[in-house]
């Protein structure tokens, strides 16, 4: 469904891009090169819909992009670091946290499992 989404982004901004480039900054348009011709076919209506698709292209593209973004983001994001590329931090003898120690609490120079170090 990503991959539609993007897809129907980049068509929407291709289409919205034509509009834009066919409109004349000045308010003609396509209009201008129908001056000659009188209404016949209404350049009026040309023009107008002009606009209108600018203005629905525009919200199309909106939408699509704040959809695109609920459904690609990541939802589990709590905006803490990761744990996994924190360094490990254990309590030595004194109480005081050691960054790089040794997982499972155990201080450095202790000896088997159940000894206590020396004081």
């Amino acid at each position: 469904m990503g991959i539609f989404l993007m897809a129907l982004i980049l068509v929407v901004c291709i289409l919205l891009a034509l509009v834009v480039l066919v409109q004349n900054p000045k308010g003609g348009g396509l209009s201008s090169g129908f001056t000659g011709a009188g209404n016949f076919g209404g350049v009026q209506r040309t023009t107008d819909f002009l606009e209108k698709a600018t203005w629905y292209l525009t919200g199309a593209f909106f939408i699509l992009c704040i959809v695109a973004g609920i459904y690609n983001g990541n939802t589990e994001d709590t905006g803490l670091p990761d744990e996994s590329i924190m360094p490990a931090a254990t309590t030595t003898e004194g109480g005081v946290e050691a960054e790089g120690a040794p997982a499972g609490g155990e201080a450095q120079g202790a000896g088997a499992a159940g000894e206590q170090p020396a004081p």
